[in-house]
């Protein structure tokens, strides 16, 4: 179904609702797959539903998913693994509690992409258009890691290296620390 705003008469049927938003997916995937950049690792529709899911998890920052899809296809290209959260998060379902710790990260289940390679079996959200153009049009660049900021706008730090990346990650985890001490008033 397309994440979209709509609008029915009252008393319109369930099945109605459903039929019209499974039909806008069906035909927002088609335009944009007709559109789509050259030399993808996607190779069917699907597989770029499931990859824009993950880009919509990733960021709900209109300017970062064009550079999240960039090194989610460098990486497919490389056969890196795609590491992402998001995917090890709906892996784990309902038990998760919000807290996403290491024995999360090497657990394997069939969504877990830090244990498999490639994209995962099915989505793990319902996309938005923007999130399937930019899986379909990623950003160029040569950054192969990303972390957030930590900051209140939701950004993230892109990186080439994984040193780089690191210290990103390292500069992630002391700005949540302060943030919690702050809150906690220590």
């Amino acid at each position: 179904f397309l994440p979209e705003t709509y609008h029915f008469p009252k008393n319109t049927r369930d099945v109605d609702v459903l039929r019209q938003v499974y039909q806008l997916m069906q035909q927002t995937l088609e335009e944009e797959w007709q559109n789509r950049d050259e030399n993808l690792p996607i190779k069917s529709r699907y597989e770029a539903l499931v990859l824009a899911s993950i880009i919509e998890k990733e960021t709900a920052r209109a300017d970062e998913r064009a550079q999240i899809s960039g090194v989610f296809v460098r990486r497919l290209k490389s056969r890196m693994r795609l590491q992402t959260d998001p995917t090890v998060i709906y892996g784990i379902g309902t038990e998760f509690d919000g807290n996403i710790t290491r024995r999360h990260l090497h657990t394997d289940t069939p969504y877990n992409t830090y244990t498999r390679h490639g994209l995962p079996p099915t989505p793990i959200a319902m996309p938005g258009r923007a999130a399937i153009h930019a899986a379909l049009h990623p950003a160029p660049g040569k950054a192969l890691f990303f972390v957030a900021t930590g900051l209140a706008d939701g950004s993230h730090k892109f990186s080439e290296t994984k040193v780089d990346h690191d210290a990103a990650v390292r500069e992630y985890l002391a700005r949540r620390r302060a943030n919690r001490n702050k809150e906690q008033g220590t």
